[in-house]
């Protein structure tokens, strides 16, 4: 290779598709991969493969996308969607989605990692598709599959750091900082030689919707970039992003996970934000969760009541320059509702992360009843905000979703393990209580059960989503994305709530009582854990019913 400019090296070599390769540096002995690497047959250590997507095998030639405001979200983990753990499996339960009434699939990271299985948060090939799971030509073929049903596709990316194992990019430049983030060492994003650094990145997002038709990208942990440069990655992503999206003439999507409560990133950066379209919302899941659980354990303690629930509700942020009791300090800042629309937040009954992330993996369907759970989905889906669910909750799934790994290094699964257990022996579990990431069995426990959505029980809940998201999809007023336009009541004491989005009414009883609420109107939708139809003022214990009003509120 031939040395140009600013550390880069150039060779031009005869080879043909599929064709094997790697580096070998010259203070390396090694056969490294490439960082740009679009397929590794092999795993992350072997060699890399030449791929392109090939251009003739799109079938989604009339896709034109689908903007966030009016979205339906649906995360799932490719390994556990489906016993086979593959994208062609995964698309034989699109229609599944589709009936559901899903219009974005939003998949957890797809790039390299070593091992079998893994959440794919280990990724050290950001441009490589996990082989188990298909390759790159299987998620080609799963996103046509979901655009020609009508679904966008959105993809979780981590650029925050890489994995433990097989991370060979610090070899060819200065890629990380000396500074540490929960999960590792910092990316080099505005240090010296950080230009390159964030053209990886960069480059690697817009291959995603340039090569795959990917339509949105989640961001994971952005506020562990450790980015205090001028011209931030964020600012310039979201700049090259609008661009790239007025060349293809399709929407494409930036969504950030943060746990700033920083309106900035989602203020357009005419306004003086960074510009993205949207963030999880984790106050608003909190609150929710809060509230009709009654768990106040670590951060939920600041949550819980019906007026925290009815302020997110309203305002999109609980945390917004307020003490945070779980931090110590005053946290977050004011969310400008004049500016920015509900839609730009995801509001959720729960995550790949507030489950796996639980000492057990249990779903909110392990200590709930189907009441509260319906509750549960009343308020977020028919709330203002962008909804998005994890696989399984619509039906009330009884697997778990557990942390996995499958790291091949005996010294790094051991260290795994043991900071599993450690970190949940702060919250009063038992070392024995805490499945071993590592063990095949952790995996497999998460893996969705197909058969259950035909069983009575998970049957009528699965009907109950159906119904919110088609009265999400019929009713203009519940898409309506303008806080100001939501109006919100409650009784602290007697544990109901009500929202009101023009004409429609959502009340909903989080009481193991009966509540009288006074409001009236047409019934759209009830639900009784007891199966009988509630009076128009009448709820039953964990219910909730939807009216429509003859007046605006």
């Amino acid at each position: 290779m031939v040395g140009e400019v600013r550390g880069w090296w150039r060779a031009q070599v005869e080879a043909g598709p599929g064709a094997r390769y790697g580096f070998l540096l010259d203070d390396d002995p090694a056969v490294l991969p490439d960082p740009r690497s679009a397929r590794q047959p092999e795993g992350v250590h072997g060699r890399s493969a030449l791929h392109s997507v090939d251009p003739a095998r799109w079938a989604d030639a009339g896709w034109t996308g689908r903007q966030l405001a009016g979205a339906v979200f649906y995360e799932l983990h490719v390994g556990t969607f489906t016993p086979e753990g593959t994208f062609d499996a995964a698309v034989e339960r699109l229609d599944h989605l589709v009936e559901l009434g899903v219009t974005t699939v939003e998949l957890m990271p797809v790039n390299a990692f070593n091992g079998v299985w893994n959440w794919g948060y280990d990724g050290v090939l950001w441009y490589a598709v996990h082989e188990a799971y298909g390759g790159p030509d299987g998620l080609q073929r799963f996103v046509n599959a979901c655009h020609t049903r009508g679904m966008a596709v959105s993809l979780d990316v981590v650029y925050n750091h890489l994995g433990p194992s097989g991370n060979y990019l610090p070899r060819y430049g200065p890629y990380l900082s000396e500074d540490r983030n929960t999960w590792g060492q910092n990316i080099n994003l505005d240090g010296p030689g950080s230009d390159e650094v964030r053209r990886f990145i960069i480059d690697n997002a817009l291959r995603w919707f340039r090569e795959f038709h990917i339509d949105a990208l989640r961001l994971d942990a952005v506020h562990a970039l450790g980015d205090r440069g001028g011209a931030g990655l964020l600012e310039q992503l979201a700049v090259e992003t609008e661009r790239l999206s007025a060349h293809l003439g399709r929407p494409l999507t930036l969504i950030a996970e943060s746990d700033l409560n920083d309106p900035r990133l989602i203020t357009p950066r005419a306004a003086g934000g960074y510009g993205l379209h949207g963030q999880w919302n984790d106050d608003l899941h909190h609150a929710v969760h809060a509230a009709v659980s009654g768990e106040r354990q670590g951060y939920y303690g600041d949550f819980g009541s019906m007026r925290c629930l009815a302020e997110t509700l309203r305002h999109g942020f609980f945390h917004a320059a307020t003490y945070s009791s779980f931090r110590g300090r005053i946290h977050g800042r004011p969310l400008n509702t004049e500016v920015i629309p509900a839609s730009a937040l995801l509001g959720y009954t729960c995550t790949h992360d507030q489950i796996g992330n639980r000492a057990l993996g249990d779903r909110p369907s392990a200590y709930l009843s189907d009441g509260q759970l319906a509750v549960k989905a009343a308020l977020v889906l028919l709330s203002p905000y962008t909804p998005m669910l994890f696989m399984g909750e619509e039906w009330g799934a009884r697997t778990p979703f557990r942390f996995f790994t499958s790291h091949p290094e005996p010294e790094l699964a051991a260290a795994v393990a043991a900071g599993r257990k450690a970190e949940f022996a702060e919250h009063g579990w038992t070392a024995t209580d805490i499945p071993d990431p590592q063990d095949p069995a952790t995996f497999d426990a998460s893996k969705l059960d197909w058969s259950e959505p035909s069983k009575p029980s998970h049957a009528r809940l699965l009907s109950c989503y159906r119904d919110l998201l088609a009265l999400r999809r019929t009713h203009p007023d519940l898409t309506d994305p303008r806080l100001p336009h939501l109006h919100v009541e409650f009784d602290e004491d007697y544990r109901w709530i009500a929202l009101h989005r023009n004409r429609i009414r959502i009340l909903c009883n989080l009481a193991e009582t009966p509540a009288t609420v006074p409001f009236t109107g047409n019934p759209l939708l009830t639900w009784d854990p007891i199966h009988q139809t509630p009076t128009t003022t009448t709820l039953s214990a964990h219910s909730f019913a939807v009216l429509e009003s003859a007046t605006d509120a």
